[in-house]
């Protein structure tokens, strides 16, 4: 088996990385800062419960043109929600029609746009529930805990055995919406955590924070409430208990949602990341989508609405650091003063 990460960022190297390090031959297509640092460090796959292995070589394949995916049995599609639709156009072109394309990726609508531009293709949703920390100089590090999961449908023989040997068994979900909601709730965080400035075990272990995300996840369950959308559960928390376990002082959170703070010291968001890179976050992919569902629901959206004027204002390099009181009283604020 031959398999293609395209849009090979931290996630796509994690796993790739995992796969070659198994045995399994992997092609891996990014940006040229990350290939040249893979290209002289090799690749190296850490986790926080002390996993510690190398890539290997002969089973690893990088290049910057998605030319080198027409050979492969299966893509898994890695990049930032913004370049589906070009990844799909440059897919439809390239890939024989045997072959599949999952969508390892945020958000709610990449696998629409994919299947559009590819209908020759089983292309199937999927989710990837951890945190992946790109260290530098080739290393990837696995900061939070869950498993792969794919929405049922056909993959190539194989593929299950190839997951499982590299330390990824995968879960297949037949209501991959569903879980995909359920994972955009945990991502309302990746805003506050990146405004927050701190890694996600210490921003989660602030009470100020969490009352920020938990007001976020409410309004966004009562919007999938409204619209009747299922959200299944993600994490150990079912979704509508999520807002008050967030809620609860800071000593009863840490011993009642050990789970949740799971997480390595040094994990950050994504978007943290992306704003640190100076590249375009997927806002509009993650809060976006409740304020999209909420419009065409009748709704308002405020607190994810201020969420995403914040990100925009940091992405053009005017934002701050805000501070658990500060954010809290901020989207307070526009709640009030926006119907909802």
């Amino acid at each position: 088996m031959r398999i293609g990460v395209y849009g090979a960022g931290s996630i796509g190297c994690y796993v790739g990385g995992c796969l070659a390090a198994a045995g399994v031959d992997v092609v891996l297509v990014g940006r040229a800062r990350v290939l040249n640092s893979i290209g002289s460090h090799g690749l190296r796959l850490t986790d926080y419960l002390g996993r510690d292995i190398q890539a290997q070589a002969q089973h690893l394949s990088l290049s910057e043109s998605p030319e080198a995916l027409a050979d492969v049995d299966l893509v898994l599609l890695t990049m930032k929600s913004a370049g589906t639709a070009d990844a799909a156009s440059t897919l439809a072109g390239l890939l024989p029609r045997h072959v599949p394309v999952v969508s390892f990726q945020n958000g709610v609508r990449n696998v629409s746009v994919l299947r559009e531009q590819l209908p020759n293709h089983a292309v199937l949703a999927g989710m990837v529930p951890f945190n992946v920390i790109d260290r530098g100089e080739g290393r990837f590090h696995q900061g939070s805990e869950g498993q792969l999961d794919i929405e049922a449908g056909p993959l190539p023989a194989g593929t299950q055995a190839a997951f499982a040997s590299a330390g990824l068994p995968l879960l297949r979900s037949a209501d991959m919406q569903a879980v995909q909601w359920g994972k955009l709730l945990m991502n309302l965080n990746n805003a506050v955590n990146a405004l927050s400035g701190l890694p996600l075990k210490e921003e989660l272990s602030l009470r100020g924070y969490r009352r920020v995300l938990a007001l976020a996840i409410a309004e966004a369950l009562g919007v999938l409430r409204k619209a009747g959308v299922p959200v299944a559960t993600v994490t150990a928390v079912p979704p509508r208990l999520l807002p008050w376990v967030l809620s609860i002082p800071d000593w009863l959170f840490t011993l009642a949602a050990r789970k949740i703070l799971a997480i390595d010291p040094l994990a950050r968001s994504s978007m943290w990341e992306d704003l640190q890179l100076g590249r375009r976050t997927e806002i509009d992919w993650i809060n976006g989508e409740v304020v999209r569902l909420a419009l065409r629901n009748g709704l308002h959206a405020p607190v994810n609405t201020a969420l995403i004027a914040l990100i925009r204002q940091a992405e053009e390099g005017s934002g701050q650091r805000w501070l658990p009181a500060d954010l809290l009283a901020h989207v307070k604020q526009r709640r009030l003063k926006l119907p909802g």
